[in-house]
C-alpha cells in the first residue's frame, strides 16, 4: 500500500517516522518544507500537494492543527477520492466535522475513519502510542496494518466519527488532571511539603494519572515542556464543551476548565506551552513549584513493541 501523511508537526512527524522506520512507501506533505525535508532524508518522497497525494496513493493520513486545516485540505484532495481511497484522519477534530467530512469521502467512493492518537508525543515517537480508529469493519480491517506500525494498543471505536468523540474525551480529562494536579502540588509547596515526596505520594496512590505522571515530572523539572500548547488545549476542551451542549448534559467542571485555560492564554499567549498553566497558582502564591531531580521532556522509556487491537472486554 503506498500512503500518503499531510501535517509533520509535533505529532505528525513522529508518525510518519514509525512509519518510514518500519518501511512503509511514503509520501509526504507540509506546508514548512524543512519538515519535508527532514523526511525526505529518512527516505520519504515529497508531494506538490494534497490532490497529487490522493491520486497518487492508496491512503492518505492528515495530522493537522485544526478542523479548518482537515477541511481545506480535503477540499483539494476530493477530485481524486474514488472506489479503493482512503482518508484517515488523524487530527484531534469534532464528531460532528469528522462525520462530514467522512461523508464527502465515502459519497465519492472512497472510504473513511478517524483515527486519533493518545498517549503523548513520547509515545507517538516510538510507535507505542494508543490510536483510536471510527469507521466500519471492513475499513478498519484494511488500515489495522498501518495503525499497528504507528500505534501500540488499536481500538475500533465504532461508526465514523466515534475515535473523535472519545479523543476529545480522553483530552478533556487529561487536562481536568493537569490542573488538579497543579493545584495539588501548589497546595502541597505551600504546606511545606517536599514536592519530591508529593510527587511520589501522588505517583503511588489512588491520586495518580497519565497526566501526573508525564506533566508534572515536566512542571516540577521547570521547562513546563510537553509539546502541547494552551490554544490546543483551549481547542479540544472546547470541542469536548460543545459535543456535551449538543447533547444536553449540564456539566460543570468543563466550563470552569474553559476559563481558566482563556484566563491562562491571556495572562501568557496561546502559544505557552500548556503545563504551565500552573504559572496562574505559582503568580498568585509567589511560590515556585520546582524539585530536583525530573526530566525536562518525556520520553518513552518502553521498546517499539508490534502493534494489536484491543477488544472491549478482552486483556490484553
Amino acid at each position: 500500500m503506498r500512503v500518503g501523511f499531510i501535517g509533520l508537526g509535533n505529532v505528525g512527524g513522529k508518525l510518519s517516522g514509525s512509519l518510514l522506520r518500519n518501511g512503509v512507501d511514503l509520501t509526504v506533505h507540509d506546508l514548512n518544507s524543512d519538515l519535508v525535508a527532514k523526511a525526505v532524508t529518512k527516505g520519504a518522497r515529497a508531494a506538490t500537494g494534497p490532490a497529487q497525494m490522493m491520486r497518487e496513493c492508496d491512503a492518505v493520513i492528515t495530522c493537522l492543527p485544526s478542523p479548518a486545516a482537515s477541511d481545506a485540505v480535503l477540499q483539494q484532495m476530493l477530485p481524486e477520492i474514488g472506489p479503493g481511497k482512503i482518508w484517515m484522519e488523524m487530527s484531534t477534530t469534532d464528531q460532528a466535522e469528522a462525520q462530514r467530512l467522512g461523508g464527502l469521502v465515502i459519497d465519492a467512493g472512497g472510504a473513511a475513519v478517524d483515527c486519533p492518537v493518545s498517549g503523548g508525543c513520547h509515545r507517538a515517537d516510538t510507535g507505542n502510542i494508543s490510536i483510536f480508529a471510527g469507521c466500519d469493519r471492513a475499513t478498519f480491517e484494511r488500515i489495522l496494518p498501518l495503525l499497528k506500525t504507528m500505534g501500540r494498543r488499536i481500538l475500533h471505536t465504532g461508526d465514523l466519527g466515534s475515535a473523535s468523540m472519545l479523543k476529545v474525551l480522553t483530552n478533556y480529562l487529561a487536562t481536568v488532571h493537569l490542573v488538579a494536579n497543579a493545584e495539588a502540588l501548589t497546595t502541597a509547596k505551600a504546606a511545606g511539603m517536599d514536592l519530591n515526596i508529593a510527587y511520589e505520594a501522588i505517583r503511588i496512590s489512588s491520586g495518580n494519572s497519565f497526566s501526573h505522571e508525564t506533566e508534572s515530572q515536566v512542571i516540577l523539572n521547570g521547562s513546563r515542556d510537553i509539546s502541547f500548547t494552551m490554544d490546543l488545549v483551549k481547542k479540544d476542551v472546547g470541542l469536548f464543551q460543545s459535543i456535551a451542549e449538543r447533547e444536553d448534559v449540564p456539566l460543570e467542571l468543563s466550563p470552569l476548565i474553559c476559563r481558566i485555560f482563556d484566563n491562562g492564554i491571556a495572562r501568557y499567549g496561546e502559544r505557552e506551552l500548556s503545563p504551565n498553566i500552573i504559572r496562574r497558582l505559582e503568580d498568585a502564591t509567589g511560590l515556585s513549584i520546582l524539585a530536583p531531580g525530573f526530566p525536562a521532556e518525556m520520553t518513552d522509556g518502553e521498546a517499539e513493541e508490534p502493534g494489536y487491537e484491543v477488544r472491549p472486554g478482552v486483556a490484553g
